[in-house]
């Protein structure tokens, strides 16, 4: 099953999560009024966002040949049916004011991002070129590292 997909798709579809993570915790930054709260989730986006570029520059770096596609935008529209899942669907502004009422419920969010992205990668791990798996690993260490922060916020809210 090796070599199914270019490593540098794989980084691309985590770039595309990794910006509907930022853009979720800029909206929860956004939604509560308690000052705390704010700051808390602009940190989380401003982290998400350091993560959509340190994985871009892993991306650059892998010498990303031009895709092969039956015409045009046909990767783009197969990136957005990955990330565009039941989960990313609740980050919609309508369907995130009416889900997100409490910080407790926006880290569990969150919280369900990362373990999205640790599966994703470790699904799609499986795919990649055996030389390419550290690039891989990175990714799922970066995304373990962030669910743990965020399993350490939310006993401070239970």
């Amino acid at each position: 099953m090796e070599n199914i997909f270019n490593i540098a798709e794989i980084v691309d579809i985590g770039i595309e999560k990794e910006k509907a993570r930022r853009d979720f915790y800029a909206a929860v930054a956004e939604h509560f009024d308690d000052e705390d709260m704010k700051s808390l989730f602009k940190k989380l986006s401003d982290w998400e966002q350091t993560h959509v570029k340190k994985f871009s520059n892993i991306r650059d770096d892998l010498k990303k040949p031009k895709p092969m596609e039956s015409y045009p935008g046909e990767l783009d529209e197969y990136m957005n049916s990955l990330v565009s899942d039941k989960l990313y669907k609740k980050v919609s502004p309508d369907s995130f004011a009416s889900n997100v009422k409490k910080p407790l419920q926006a880290i569990d969010i969150g919280i369900e991002f990362e373990k999205d992205a640790i599966l994703l990668f470790s699904e799609l791990a499986h795919f990649a070129k055996t030389s390419k798996k550290d690039v891989l690993l990175q990714l799922i260490e970066e995304e373990r590292q962030h669910m743990m922060y965020l399993n350490k916020l939310r006993k401070k809210f239970e």
